[in-house]
């Protein structure tokens, strides 16, 4: 498979939130980049195309694009 991002991304295992509406849903931070990162869900059913990710660990906020969905994996951009 040819690798399409511009950076590269590092393999983490960190707690998040994706936030939305009013909503929140937990999430794991699979791997993760400068530019953005793959995020395991249980289901990307409901989640929105924009999002505010929440790292725990970091005490970060990350406004996030989804650019890809699997099964129970998503692909963000930070932006």
């Amino acid at each position: 498979m040819d690798e399409r991002r511009d950076k590269a991304r590092h393999r983490v295992l960190k707690a998040g939130t994706i936030e939305f509406g009013g909503g929140a849903i937990d999430c794991t931070v699979r791997n993760f980049s400068d530019t953005g990162a793959a995020l395991d869900v249980t289901s990307p059913v409901g989640i929105p195309g924009r999002f505010t990710l929440f790292i725990q660990a970091d005490g970060t906020h990350l406004a996030c694009t989804v650019v890809w969905r699997k099964e129970k994996r998503i692909g963000v951009r930070f932006g």
